[in-house]
């Protein structure tokens, strides 16, 4: 009940406005969001690979209305490669379509991807095209396969899978047979019992199920969880069928389970902390409590601390 009153609230307009603009919602959004600038976001990027936590980085935004909009953020991820590649930070960049302008020209955003993708390679790292609702499932998998398909493009683009959706299992198939990097999730986004299991325990069952499956591959996955029970589970797994601690990576949101991050990566396991920033916080903000409601009860006994 609590997940879906979250997810109500992440598509409320009205309630995103006056939160993104309250000095009361820009507090509690520090929890996971890293700031408003790409200062802000450096410094919480720096701050985790000290600890030897890779980065993923983010600007938050999704569904622009306006090409403009959409230029705005094609010249912000071209800064923000170019600081990646200037500070030498162990850190990628996470993008969503809609970001980019996909709802507004298609054509567009697909050259704003293609050109990011190329400053990516030319500084040798790699861009993650984060997954939206299901309504953009195929069309994000098709894009991603089509631009991994670029000259010396493998190895630098990737996409997000999610477990609740009953397609995920043959998606990643077809993904790892072409060599296209995972991040797995679990998913945030309300979805139908048609096409996502409604249960919990069968989502968990179907992570585990991929995630063995990709792991196998020989293509460097991320595996996006906070579930301990889970990651316990794939790191014996791991331990048990000869994967590599390097060959993948544990992921998992700024602001969760840092202790736990940074006890991964004493122990030698791949770890990546996915960072984002900006002002349009409101929708992601809401989608971490819907998975998480426990948090809730965190921020409103430390939000008079510090």
């Amino acid at each position: 009940m609590l997940r879906s009153f979250f997810i109500a609230l992440s598509e409320s307009k009205n309630i995103r406005s006056v939160a993104e603009n309250s000095a009361v919602g820009q507090k509690l959004s520090r929890r996971f969001v890293a700031g408003t600038t790409i200062d802000d976001l450096i410094v919480a990027t720096e701050a985790m690979n000290r600890v030897g936590v890779r980065v993923t980085v983010d600007n938050l935004g999704e569904n622009v209305t306006n090409r403009e909009e959409a230029l705005h953020s094609k010249a912000l991820y071209h800064q923000l490669l170019d600081e990646i590649d200037k500070r030498k930070l162990d850190a990628n960049v996470s993008l969503k379509l809609t970001h980019m302008g996909f709802d507004v020209d298609e054509a567009l955003a697909r050259d704003t991807v293609a050109e990011l993708l190329d400053h990516a390679i030319a500084i040798k790292s790699f861009i993650r095209v984060d997954m939206e609702g299901s309504s953009y499932t195929q069309k994000t998998i098709d894009f991603v396969r089509e631009l991994h398909r670029r000259p010396n493009a493998a190895g630098h683009v990737g996409t997000v899978l999610q477990a609740y959706l009953y397609r995920t299992d043959e998606d990643a198939a077809l993904l790892c047979s072409e060599g296209i990097r995972i991040r797995l999730c679990k998913g945030a986004y309300k979805e139908p019992a048609g096409i996502a299991y409604p249960d919990k325990r069968d989502v968990d069952i179907n992570y585990v199920k991929v995630a063995k499956k990709i792991l196998k591959s020989g293509v460097f996955h991320g595996l996006a969880t906070h579930d301990e029970k889970i990651i316990n589970t794939m790191k014996a797994w791991a331990l048990q069928e000869g994967v590599s601690k390097t060959s993948f990576e544990f992921q998992m949101l700024n602001g969760v389970r840092r202790d736990l991050q940074e006890q991964l990566a004493k122990e030698g396991w791949g770890v990546r902390c996915y960072i984002p920033f900006g002002t349009e916080w409101y929708p992601y903000f809401m989608r971490r409590l819907a998975e998480r409601p426990a948090n809730v009860l965190f921020m409103a006994k430390n939000y008079f601390k510090g």
